[in-house]
């Protein structure tokens, strides 16, 4: 088994309040989570209305699966044009690591 994570920091374009972000981050996270063996939710920067950390993780039988699920979720949300992707951290684990 193994397992695969992405931690993802955006730049929100003109947004001005957390409702407003909220409204851009919700869609973003309600398609990553429809897609199987991906979980997502929003980890860091609740606070503030121009920034978000997304997490993304994902599980799956082989490594080069874990790989083509990570590179498919930071594709949907790198492709959005009122995001800015500060930063994307990337992990790759196998049940075997230790």
């Amino acid at each position: 088994m193994f397992t695969g994570t992405l931690t993802i920091d955006l730049l929100l374009g003109d947004v001005h309040s957390l409702k407003e972000k909220r409204g851009l981050i919700r869609p973003v996270l309600a398609e990553l989570n429809r897609r199987p063996a991906v979980g997502a939710a929003e980890v860091a920067a609740q606070d503030l209305h121009r920034r978000a950390v997304l997490g993304i993780a994902v599980v799956a039988g082989s490594h080069q699966r874990v790989v083509e699920l990570l590179d498919d979720c930071e594709g949907a949300v790198a492709w959005r044009p009122e995001f800015e992707l500060l930063s994307v951290r990337r992990r790759v684990r196998s049940d075997e690591d230790d």
